[in-house]
């Protein structure tokens, strides 16, 4: 695996838009007009790449930003300017079980150590069990359950160096 990030540039937005949807049961619906205001407000917006290949890609927001996201919000009122939250990931099912999501993540680590804590959060109801446990063994914490329109997701975190709470 040669995998790298890069942003997100406009010739990408097919490629997002269609992943994307092919995962909104897990993530909130995107067009074009949504995705680019998600990347003027995100600290980062990166495709995923493995050998060139787009493989997924990863939309992280830092504190501060108008982002109108509810679990943004959340994570906002909670803990100030002392989180990074990461609004969404998403892989190419032709790509999954390679290594890139831990890659991903590592990178996302590294970018929240300066804000204390690495946010975000996973359906519950109806249940993302692939992500939970990912997130569990990466040492993720539960911190609430949230009520979001017709679902219900668990706010999960990590603390700078991986301690969890």
């Amino acid at each position: 695996m040669s995998a790298t990030l890069r942003p997100i540039r406009p010739a990408d937005h097919p490629f997002v838009l269609d992943l994307n949807a092919r995962n909104v049961d897990l993530l909130s619906p995107l067009d074009d007009a949504r995705l680019t205001a998600l990347i003027d407000w995100a600290d980062r917006a990166d495709l995923v790449l493995d050998d060139g290949e787009p493989a997924g890609f990863v939309v992280m927001m830092a504190p501060g930003t108008t982002y109108d996201s509810v679990c943004y919000g959340w994570w906002s009122d909670r803990c100030g300017d002392q989180f990074y939250y990461l609004d969404r990931v998403v892989l190419d099912d032709r790509f999954r079980r390679r290594g890139l999501g831990g890659f991903v993540y590592d990178e996302m680590e590294r970018a929240a150590a300066p804000y204390g804590r690495l946010a975000l959060e996973v359906n519950c109801e109806p249940p993302n069990e692939a992500s939970l446990a990912f997130h569990r063994r990466r040492g993720f914490v539960e911190e609430a359950e949230l009520a979001v329109g017709d679902k219900k997701v668990v706010m999960m975190s990590l603390k700078a160096g991986g301690a969890g709470r």
